[in-house]
């Protein structure tokens, strides 16, 4: 617990703390915000924005990884293999979305890298997680991850090594990327509003915390009772006290970091920031084998990428009719006259509340086996 409490308290202390000296790095470096113009979006009032010091998400990365460092150590937990995997994500995510954001800053346009090379990048990052996460077994054989598609656990009928291990292998590597893939973005097009995207980070990898930690209290003792089914309600997490550590982490930085993000934001996270929640959101759900539950905890983020995507088809099948004013779905609701603050307070709400609703399914699901 104390390797829990300290690396949460030193994430949000330097997140909190020392944002104001990268944000005068930041202004020294020219790393200003650039705007769509007007021609571009239909709503010109974000063009008051421009140039607010962007790139904000290296400040909690960096806080994460001292935070989940020294909690680690301080409480003699020192990290393993799946926090390591997390962290990876987090950073190899977070680089896609600094060449994005740098693009950006450095030509003075909108316009960084095009959705494929972010694809591709996403992907560069998310296989060789998927590789490690299947191997590098503990002393009972289990590894970070599992070939299993999974919902609250592992559901044993859906592995994809029943198909052979060439195309088991396949089939899992393109799994893992899509995860990663689906949920980076979707953070990515639901970062639009100050403090949207931060203030429902908090409460997604929050839950995440949760769940681990409770996988951590109910873990399967060893090798006999996974092989006897002695325990049918523990769980084979390998390692949940140290992703309750990193999420714990993760989510003090972020805290941290939602004091200069709130709106009017001092600070914007852009696309270093988005794409590492979404890579922390798929590494947590792929490890605590809750891959499919995600799309509920996760679920405000799902909303916004859904509204893109049923605004794109409802686009092509009426020809040329648009479902939404705009989208993804807040600034809809711009559009209609909402003002920022409440759109952004209003997300969180249900941020939490479909994270409160992941953990319930997850809690009755244990319940049901004890």
């Amino acid at each position: 617990m104390r390797s829990l409490l300290t690396a949460a308290a030193i994430s949000l202390a330097f997140t909190l703390f020392l944002t104001p000296v990268f944000l005068r790095l930041f202004r020294r470096w020219g790393w200003g915000q650039v705007i769509r113009t007007p021609e571009d979006i239909r709503n010109p009032s974000h063009g008051e924005k421009r140039g607010t010091p962007t790139m904000g998400g290296t400040i909690f990365i960096v806080g994460t990884i001292l935070g989940y460092l020294v909690g680690a150590y301080t409480g003699n937990n020192p990290p393993t293999m799946s926090g390591w995997l997390v962290l990876w994500m987090m950073v190899g995510f977070g680089a896609v979305g600094f060449i994005d954001d740098y693009m950006k800053v450095h030509r003075q346009r909108s316009l960084g890298l095009t959705g494929w090379r972010k694809i591709v990048g996403q992907i560069i990052v998310a296989v060789p997680f998927a590789v490690v996460a299947l191997n590098f077994p503990n002393t009972w054989g289990q590894t970070p991850a599992s070939a299993h598609v999974s919902v609250f656990r592992d559901v044993p009928w859906l592995s994809f090594m029943v198909l052979g291990p060439i195309v088991g292998w396949i089939l899992y590597l393109a799994w893992v990327s899509f995860i990663g893939v689906a949920f980076s973005n979707s953070v990515n097009v639901t970062d639009g509003l100050d403090g949207l995207a931060a203030g429902a980070g908090i409460f997604v990898t929050g839950a995440y915390s949760l769940i681990a930690f409770w996988q951590f209290n109910q873990a399967c003792s060893g090798g006999a009772a996974l092989t006897a089914g002695e325990l049918p309600a523990c769980y084979p997490t390998p390692n949940p006290f140290d992703l309750a550590i990193v999420s714990a982490s993760f989510v003090g930085a972020l805290v941290g970091f939602l004091w200069w993000n709130a709106p009017k934001a001092q600070v914007f996270m852009g696309d270093v920031g988005s794409m590492a929640i979404g890579g922390v959101i798929a590494a947590m759900a792929i490890l605590t084998r809750t891959e499919l539950l995600a799309v509920l905890v996760a679920g405000v983020y799902v909303i916004a990428s859904g509204s893109v995507v049923l605004q794109r088809l409802y686009f092509k099948v009426t020809r040329g009719k648009r479902l939404f004013l705009m989208s993804p779905l807040h600034h809809h609701l711009e559009m209609r006259g909402w003002a920022e603050i409440t759109i952004v307070v209003r997300m969180w709400i249900i941020a939490g509340m479909l994270a409160v609703l992941g953990i319930g399914f997850f809690y009755v699901e244990w319940l049901s086996r004890t």
